[in-house]
């Protein structure tokens, strides 16, 4: 018997089972189908995030000083908690000494706080981000204004709109234009405990497209000196950033701001933001996995009990063709065939089903439609891993019935007829 003889008659008795062998078919699809959805949006989920971080500047070190609660000593108002302080104040002499070491391009320091902004009769809570408007593509390399926009870097009174405050998704009105003045209130807390406000007006002078960057992307600009007036800073700056030569160096210049300041001040990258967040969807990624394989494994005992149903059910047959002169290698050969054949099938299901399945998750799933879309990625040679392991696993499945179908004597099918 030729191995398309094999074949034939393998198909020809899946053909007569047409139930169970669909049970089975899918049972193997639903294993494969879940492996290469979870994987293609693992991956698709690692590019998007690898393609929102590379909107900033590989080569940005974020610098923020680290707060300490206050002792009993200090005073406070009665009947609420101490303010936090600082450990380092972040002032002109921080920004001179940071700038002084090795491998640092640039410090930019800069002033950060939610503001209310007002315009066409609109008040809305919105960041504001004062620094020298020069350096904004430092910050975000890709940055690019549209048509009519000037940056006046001088301009105590100028401001420069994230492309999402200037028209909010999903309003038909602008919320404010070129050319156009906004104003911007700031709320705190003076020292005897009372709320005051700060308040300035504001020309619109540029407004940003967006570029994925989230520190600037939501956005209000204004320059340094404007900030530290509005926001009461008195030359406190909130964070720096600081750039580094190049890429490659920022490990380097974070460890030397380390043995200047010590822990005394906060310190993260660009780096350690995507690391920290691959790991994250790492860890969801290989529990789904888990779960997939599981239910692979779920199709192989649908297979081992499909054709330890069909050995019995076949005994007579088995014991006619041993009778006939068919060795034990052919009737093995021809229940792996039969899982051979189911793995082949509902593998090569699942592999289409996964597809569909991959953009099903990434496009109707919770936050979907929300932000830039999340394209699942699929590389053949997962997709093909993925249907070599469930081949393999149903060959492994039909092992056993196949061996005891080999085992079938012409006489012990005669004596179950």
């Amino acid at each position: 018997m030729n191995i398309k003889e094999v074949f034939t008659l393998s198909f020809d008795a899946i053909k007569e089972r047409k139930v169970r062998s669909i049970l089975t078919i899918l049972m193997v699809m639903s294993g494969s189908s879940l492996l290469v959805a979870v994987s293609g949006f693992g991956a698709g989920f690692t590019e998007f995030f690898n393609k929102q971080f590379s909107n900033l500047a590989p080569n940005i070190l974020f610098v923020s000083s680290v707060v300490q609660s206050q002792d009993g000593g200090g005073s406070s108002v009665a009947g609420s908690a101490p303010s936090p302080t600082p450990k380092i104040t972040l002032n002109q002499a921080v920004v001179s000494r940071i700038s002084s070491l090795p491998f640092v391009n640039e410090v930019i320091p800069s002033f950060q706080e939610s503001v209310t902004v007002s315009s066409r009769g609109e008040s809305k809570s919105n960041a504001v981000l004062s620094v020298d408007p020069d350096f904004l593509s430092v910050i975000a390399p890709t940055l690019e204004y549209t048509e009519g926009s000037s940056i006046r870097k001088g301009d105590p009174s100028a401001a420069v709109l994230a492309e999402d405050v200037a028209f909010p998704p999903g309003e038909e009105n602008p919320f404010a234009q070129i050319g156009e003045s906004v104003r911007l209130t700031y709320s705190y807390v003076d020292e005897a405990g009372d709320t005051q406000e700060e308040s300035k007006n504001f020309a619109v002078s540029a407004i940003m497209e967006s570029t994925g960057n989230p520190t600037i992307d939501n956005a209000v600009v204004i320059n340094l000196d404007a900030g530290n007036s509005l926001l009461q800073r008195a030359g406190k700056y909130d964070s720096l950033f600081v750039a580094a030569d190049s890429a490659e160096f920022v490990d380097v210049v974070e460890q030397t701001i380390r043995n200047v300041y010590g822990n005394n001040i906060g310190i993260t990258t660009v780096k350690a933001i995507l690391e920290t967040i691959q790991e994250f969807t790492g860890g969801i990624t290989s529990f789904l996995l888990s779960i997939a394989i599981i239910s692979l494994f779920v199709g192989a005992v649908g297979i081992i009990t499909t054709l330890f149903t069909s050995v019995v059910e076949r005994t007579k047959e088995i014991g006619t063709l041993k009778a006939i002169g068919a060795q034990n290698g052919t009737i093995l050969s021809l229940f792996l065939a039969e899982a051979l054949i189911i793995g082949i099938i509902g593998g090569s299901i699942g592999l289409l089903g996964g597809v569909g399945g991959g953009y099903m998750l990434a496009r109707g799933g919770p936050g979907a439609g929300e932000g830039p879309p999340l394209d699942p990625v699929y590389i053949p040679a997962d997709m093909a891993r993925v249907l070599v392991i469930s081949i393999f696993l149903s060959m492994v499945a039909g092992l056993l019935p196949a061996w005891k179908a080999s085992r079938v004597t012409p006489i012990a099918a005669l004596r179950s007829q």
